[in-house]
């Protein structure tokens, strides 16, 4: 049986640009940050809660009750990822949904007893990672790093 003809054509040889270097490219420097990060975070983090769990118990600590559409814009989720991070987190009984009393149409979230107690507990261990995370810094230096990440966020 004969083969039919590739329909991809061949693309024209590309020589390296010595000027590229991916261990000086910003968006791998900050992948590979963010990798030992994870791993600081996932080793020490309690309850097994996972650093998207964390981020929106926290939020919910700080702002109080939100709308999940709302919460989810807080932390940077789209709709689809905050339900199912709502949901995950009102089966382990850190959360309740219910309807939000200004709007029946949104889900309103907040924390439980039970969440409280676990994400006041996580606060305390996050700031241990984000220490752990730092330490090769300097204090000028965590600063300035902290406020250059604001500034391209």
């Amino acid at each position: 049986m004969a083969q039919k003809p590739s329909k991809l054509k061949a693309l024209p040889a590309v020589e390296p640009s010595p000027d590229y270097v991916l261990d000086a490219q910003v968006g791998f420097l900050m992948r590979v940050a963010m990798q030992r990060h994870t791993s600081i975070f996932m080793s020490n983090m309690i309850e097994d809660l996972t650093q998207t769990q964390f981020a929106v118990l926290a939020k919910l600590h700080e702002v109080g009750p939100s709308s999940q559409n709302h919460l989810g814009r807080l932390v940077y989720l789209d709709a689809a990822t905050i339900k199912g991070v709502v949901d995950r987190l009102g089966l382990r009984g850190f959360i309740t949904t219910g309807s939000d009393p200004t709007d029946r149409r949104r889900r309103a979230v907040s924390l439980t007893e039970k969440g409280a107690r676990v994400v006041e507990a996580a606060i305390r261990v996050a700031a241990e990672v984000s220490a752990k995370t730092l330490r090769p810094l300097t204090a000028e230096e965590q600063r300035t790093l902290t406020r250059l990440l604001k500034k391209i966020t």
